[in-house]
């Protein structure tokens, strides 16, 4: 492939992931800086709240309980693993597939983020807290929704048979 072709090809991903990194980290600053740890402020009552928690676990918790060396040497090698191979398939996918390889980019700077806050903090910062009555999701972050909807990109490839061959 030719310099050129290659560089717009890299450059998307740079764009996304890179927007989705700063976009992370800036809301995870603010919430840092203005909202103390286990605090949390009604946006839409009865729907959305801003929180401030830490989460040591992976997703939904997993391994929470684990102890915080076992947690953060498992969690940064599978970040590292996640991204390689997101990477990869990022690099196989063909032009003919922008929305797929924009799934996967959204994935990879996701990835990233919260590898950012493992490796900064040992656990992730999430904020967003959607609710209904007293049943909540758990809390998220910018990083876990880009991922949610490259995975959801990919999954809509992966059902209507539109992967690359």
């Amino acid at each position: 492939m030719e310099f050129s072709k290659l560089r717009a090809k890299y450059q998307k991903l740079v764009v996304v992931a890179g927007t989705v990194i700063v976009l992370d980290q800036i809301t995870k600053a603010a919430i840092l800086n203005t909202l103390p740890l286990y605090r949390s402020v009604a946006v839409i009552p009865g729907l959305f709240n801003l929180v401030h928690i830490h989460n040591p676990g992976g997703a939904f918790g997993f391994l929470a309980t684990q102890s915080s060396s076992v947690r953060i040497v498992l969690f940064v090698l599978m970040s590292f693993l996640a991204v390689g191979l997101i990477f990869y398939f990022y690099r196989n996918t063909p032009k003919t597939h922008p929305l797929l390889a924009t799934g996967f980019a959204l994935i990879f700077g996701g990835a990233l983020g919260n590898l950012i806050d493992r490796v900064r903090f040992g656990k992730v910062v999430d904020f967003l807290d959607f609710y209904l009555g007293s049943y909540h999701w758990p809390a998220f972050n910018i990083a876990d929704s880009a991922i949610s909807v490259g995975v959801a990109i990919f999954l809509f490839h992966l059902v209507f048979k539109k992967l690359p061959e």
